[in-house]
């Protein structure tokens, strides 16, 4: 059975972060180990929510791992939270990655053209530093841009994209998948590949406000690749699973607190993958 390590917070209510990672990734049949670098007693939508950062146990998380010889097959990270994150994520890389090791990582910073409360410039920046070692990346169009060095715009075009991924690769970023990429009437992901490869793939758009989509993606993307599926497939998995739960969500008049609803859908997704 492969393995993978999830390193993001907890939030103990509103679905997001590990808590979306650790089911849908357990679901597809992989193996599913945490590193919480947070604990929040609910999602940062939900009003005078606690958080407790975890910084102090990281690092005593890592020595002990050491001793035993563990091996992961791949590392996702989604919201770090703070520099001291970011630092001991690349610090998790050095100790436990190695050439076949799948390597994801999800920025969250940002999203509609605004940095998150809590973050700022210099965190953006700081962030750039595991897009030069991760595998993929996979940031909304948002976070690309601010990742890229530019102005956050509506309205553009594929040529706006392309600067985007060529800044990026230019900083040393593999592969890139941009999610939430608005064309037309539809919603979707435009990738480039380490081979100079470009693949999108588009889904009509959902209008709404979805806690925990970005999420959903990259641990269903992750789940994907260590199933085996191709980069281009495991994305477009990702995409259709994630569209559908959307869909499925909208039906749930109370999704702007607790987030997607994805445990309805679970069925759905291994169908997708092929395990039922």
């Amino acid at each position: 059975m492969k393995r993978l390590v999830s390193i993001q917070d907890i939030s103990c209510i509103g679905k997001c972060s590990q808590t979306i990672a650790l089911p849908v990734i357990s679901a597809m049949g992989i193996e599913t180990s945490i590193i919480p670098t947070a604990v929040l007693s609910a999602h940062t939508m939900f009003p005078g929510f606690t958080f407790k950062d975890l910084s102090d146990n990281i690092t005593p998380i890592m020595e002990h791992w050491k001793t035993l010889d563990i091996h992961f097959d791949a590392v996702l990270s989604g919201y770090l939270g703070n520099i001291n994150h970011i630092n001991m994520l690349l610090d998790f890389y050095d100790k436990f990655a190695d050439d076949n090791t799948l390597t994801i990582a999800d920025p969250v910073f940002a999203d509609n053209g605004k940095i998150y409360p809590g973050f700022d410039e210099e965190y953006a920046k700081a962030i750039g530093l595991i897009a030069g070692k991760a595998r993929y990346i996979l940031p909304n169009i948002t976070e690309a841009a601010f990742m890229a060095g530019l102005e956050y715009r509506t309205g553009y075009d594929m040529d706006y994209i392309s600067r985007i991924l060529d800044n990026l690769v230019s900083d040393g970023a593999s592969n890139i998948i941009i999610t939430s990429v608005i064309r037309g009437n539809e919603n979707g992901i435009v990738a480039r590949f380490e081979d100079g490869s470009i693949f999108e793939y588009f889904k009509p758009d959902i209008k709404g406000v979805f806690h925990g989509t970005g999420d959903l993606f990259a641990s269903t993307f992750a789940g994907a690749l260590l199933n085996g599926f191709s980069a281009e497939k495991a994305a477009g998995i990702a995409v259709e699973y994630t569209s559908y739960t959307l869909e499925v969500t909208l039906e749930n008049k109370t999704h702007n607190w607790y987030g997607i609803d994805f445990e309805t859908t679970i069925p759905y997704l291994l169908r997708l993958i092929n395990h039922i």
